[in-house]
């Protein structure tokens, strides 16, 4: 297959009061029916959330759901009995499996920064679950950070997939190569080239083959290696 540029500027943008939020993927009251997910992943929501705010309770079944702090702190709490607090540089994975519910709220007095990351899973209906873990690429730098896998990773997710984050400092290149099938490397923010293909903070490039990014930038960026759908 030949590689495809997602652009930021063809992410659906929502800002509704307290928050403000980029969609990737067709997601609540914005809807595009070219982008509806790569392979098993679902959702990439780019979400900013005010002071004092968030998402109250509400319900998720059959759902891998990762969420990746930027900047600030946000309060979580669910029907599993986790009460915790998640800061920038720290990743939470939930496991819905056959349903929980839970809540995010910014208690803080500035915003939250965050993606919210959905995978499908591939076992339907099992024992809801949740790992957390600290990892800021930025601590070191110029290397792949293995965040959750099938197996013999930081967080065990229900799908034959990985997502590796980096912070790639101008000059410097990493190789890239899918284990599964697909690559689909998204930019948090700076900017690459990836083979030819300039990709900038909000892009995703979606590619099968070998290749390298180099940092023209400062990057920061998030790689998916996915199955084939």
């Amino acid at each position: 297959m030949q590689s495809y540029l997602h652009r930021s500027e063809e992410r659906g943008h929502v800002k509704a009061g307290w928050l403000d939020t980029y969609h990737s993927f067709s997601f609540g009251s914005w809807y595009n029916p070219d982008y509806m997910g790569v392979s098993v992943l679902r959702v990439i929501n780019d979400d900013t959330i005010a002071a004092h705010n968030g998402f109250g309770t509400h319900p998720h079944d059959n759902m891998e759901i990762l969420t990746c702090v930027l900047k600030g702190t946000i309060s979580h709490k669910d029907t599993m009995g986790n009460q915790t607090q998640i800061s920038a540089g720290e990743w939470q994975l939930m496991s819905a499996g056959t349903g929980i519910q839970h809540s995010e709220i910014n208690q803080g007095d500035e915003a939250v920064h965050m993606l919210q990351i959905w995978i499908h899973p591939n076992v339907r209906n099992a024992e809801p679950n949740y790992q957390q873990i600290q990892c800021d690429p930025q601590q070191q730098p110029n290397q792949w950070h293995l965040i959750v896998g099938s197996q013999n990773a930081p967080m065990v997710i229900r799908q034959d997939a990985e997502v590796k984050a980096a912070y790639l400092t101008e000059g410097h290149q990493l190789g890239a190569h899918a284990t599964h099938t697909l690559n689909y490397v998204h930019v948090i923010s700076g900017q690459v080239m990836i083979g030819e293909q300039l990709v900038g903070a909000g892009d995703a490039l979606l590619f099968a083959e070998d290749a390298q990014v180099q940092a023209l930038q400062d990057t920061q960026m998030i790689w998916f290696d996915l199955p084939q759908a």
